[in-house]
């Protein structure tokens, strides 16, 4: 017996997937030709939503996704400190480097966790909540890496970029849920394609989590 669903529902939520994969915004008609609908079923789609803050209109008439959505994303993210601690007190403790799990948000890098190395002498304090743009440390860069249709790398290293002295690396998530990275932070001198490899395994293994629910 097919499951019964919500058809408004269902797009709905395909005008806010198709608004999150355009950073320029989508014209109501563009939504029309991407959704398969007409235009004042769209309309409607969009000022409902509208009067949830879940998309907004630009002056020139394009739609973008709306604050409201990071509202709910907030909620998100104590879910996801959750299943990323284990896995990344298991990676800075093997590597002696701070480690953290890294989103994207807009145009930035949002550290969302942080985990400390146990046995070292010294690490790179790194907070919750640490922003910076895409295009700057090894975070925001294994991002964009994990954007790339093949990407050139499996992940990236990156030194004195954020904070003088200090050596990234990061690894893209791997998930289609989830723009993120997961990566390491340090002082210290490290062998690149050890603590590289590690950073790696730690990524697939928290997308596996994450995959798994």
């Amino acid at each position: 017996m097919p499951t019964e669903t919500s058809q408004t529902l269902d797009r709905g939520l395909r005008v806010l997937g198709a608004l999150a994969a355009a950073p320029d915004g989508l014209t109501v008609t563009e939504l029309a030709s991407t959704l398969g609908v007409n235009r004042t079923i769209v309309y409607r789609l969009v000022t409902t939503l509208e009067q949830h803050a879940l998309v907004r209109r630009e002056p020139g008439g394009r739609i973008q996704v709306g604050l409201g959505v990071l509202h709910l994303a907030s909620a998100v993210h104590p879910v996801l400190r959750e299943a990323a601690v284990p896995v990344l007190r298991e990676l800075a403790d093997a590597v002696g480097c701070t480690a953290h799990l890294t989103v994207a948000d807009g145009g930035e890098a949002l550290a969302i966790a942080v985990v400390e190395p146990t046995r070292t002498d010294f690490h790179v304090s790194y907070r919750v909540g640490t922003r910076h743009p895409l295009e700057a440390g090894a975070a925001g860069k294994a991002i964009l890496l994990g954007r790339e249709p093949e990407p050139s790398a499996p992940y990236v290293t990156t030194v004195g970029e954020l904070q003088r002295g200090a050596r990234g690396i990061a690894a893209p998530l791997g998930s289609d849920a989830l723009e993120a990275s997961v990566g390491v932070v340090t002082l210290g001198e490290v062998d690149e394609d050890e603590v590289g490899d590690a950073v790696l395994d730690a990524a697939r293994h928290l997308a596996a989590v994450l995959a798994a629910g």
